[in-house]
């Protein structure tokens, strides 16, 4: 059966600030510990106003702290802006502090813009050196050999599975050379998911992490009690995204009626938009049941970006008791 996971931006909304976004991060991932999910991963971004989760790590062990049994995780750590050793300390000590619930995704662009980049690692050839580093980090999660100068401490020895992020056909290369889990962003970037999902799953290559493929496939889920409602709780993601590719990111805005988008713009967002469902609990079951099928994912991580944390809180219960196939009140 395909799981469910939760993939959190940690949103600042308009008028909000960065703590509440933490304690609201911190509730979606207690109710979605209730409501089955199997993990909670937040993803670096820098820079933009509306996405607090830029110290993912230790965003990581607030969610991890404040929870019992929810797998916790990057979706993802963006390498190129790291050292591998870094990384590999950072979650070998989540690992060490909660034992058994720690993920680490890795990406490879910078999670920001071109001079957010610079001012995060000084050039830009990191992403050029992505297969090296990952190879180096998963490195250093190995038992340390008689000899070796440079160890994670903690970390070596430790069990913390590292999965690929990508959204092209790249990290679906990489994740089956590597045979680790794969997880593709069709959230956002929904035009290769399949051809991607068909490389990973045919160039798979066995390891000591994966005996067979593990695919996870990003999935957009607004749900409301009305198809109305749903729809116009979408509109505050739409306008993020809008804001995002002028250039000119914002604070994730309320919801309006009146969007006014370009012919463009309206076809980009009906692209990203794609790979998600909009609507009342039976339509969310339909469309979140097809995509499964037509992607065959091994699980699918949802990502809910809406102005109001009660209306959110409500769209991530539809989402788990629909998937499940129970009724909704």
């Amino acid at each position: 059966m395909t799981a469910l996971s939760v993939l959190d931006l940690s949103p600042i909304t308009a008028g909000g600030t960065a703590a509440q976004s933490f304690a609201n991060s911190l509730d979606l991932a207690r109710h979605a510990e209730r409501w089955g999910y199997k993990r909670f991963w937040l993803a670096e971004h820098h820079n933009i106003p509306g996405v607090a989760s830029a110290a993912t790590a230790v965003i990581i062990a607030h969610i991890a702290g404040g929870t019992s049994t929810i797998r916790v995780g990057a979706g993802g750590i963006m390498l190129p802006n790291h050292a591998p050793l870094l990384v590999a300390e950072q979650f070998g000590t989540l690992e060490s502090l909660f034992p058994g619930r720690i993920d680490l995704g890795l990406g490879r662009a910078p999670g920001s813009d071109q001079e957010t980049a610079r001012a995060l690692r000084r050039n830009l050839t990191g992403a050029d050196r992505f297969p090296q580093d990952v190879v180096e980090l998963l490195h250093y999660f190995r038992p340390a050999e008689e000899g070796q100068i440079v160890r994670a401490v903690p970390g070596a020895g430790l069990d913390v599975p590292v999965w690929i992020l990508g959204s092209s056909l790249f990290g679906a290369q990489l994740a089956a050379a590597l045979g680790l889990p794969y997880a593709f962003a069709s959230h956002f970037a929904p035009a290769q998911m399949i051809e991607a999902a068909e490389v990973y799953r045919a160039r798979f290559e066995p390891s000591a992490y994966l005996d067979k493929p593990y695919l996870m496939m990003g999935f957009n889920v607004f749900a409301a009690d009305t198809g109305e409602e749903a729809e116009f709780l979408s509109t505050s993601m739409r306008q993020a995204f809008v804001a995002l590719r002028r250039g000119k990111p914002v604070p994730l805005p309320p919801p309006r009626a009146d969007l006014e988008l370009s012919p463009a713009e309206e076809a980009m967002l009906g692209e990203v938009l794609s790979a998600s469902a909009i609507g009342t609990p039976q339509t969310v079951h339909r469309q979140m049941r097809d995509f499964a099928a037509l992607t065959a994912a091994d699980e699918l991580i949802i990502a809910c970006q809406m102005f109001d944390h009660a209306a959110r809180l409500r769209s991530y219960e539809i989402a788990a008791n629909a998937f499940a196939a129970q009724p909704v009140d």
